[in-house]
């Protein structure tokens, strides 16, 4: 999805399809994911903190869904 978006993007805006990834709740699984993958395209890259963020608002954003989910039941 990434990467039909950044067809519409300027070249300056692009977004890394790296960092997407990480936004699973597997957490840091996901995001070291990105920085091997990341690493093998560029040794330079150091792309962990980076990854941790969206994978951080993927656990907050399961517990919230959760959250809403149970006060249905209740």
């Amino acid at each position: 999805f990434v990467k039909f978006f950044n067809l519409f993007l300027k070249k300056d805006n692009k977004i890394n399809p790296l960092i997407g990834n990480s936004g699973v709740s597997a957490v840091p699984d996901s995001a070291r994911i990105s920085q091997i993958v990341g690493l093998e395209y560029d040794n330079t890259n150091y792309l962990l903190m980076h990854a941790m963020g969206p994978n951080v608002a993927g656990v907050i954003g399961s517990a919230v869904a959760a959250g809403i989910m149970l006060g249905f039941l209740y």
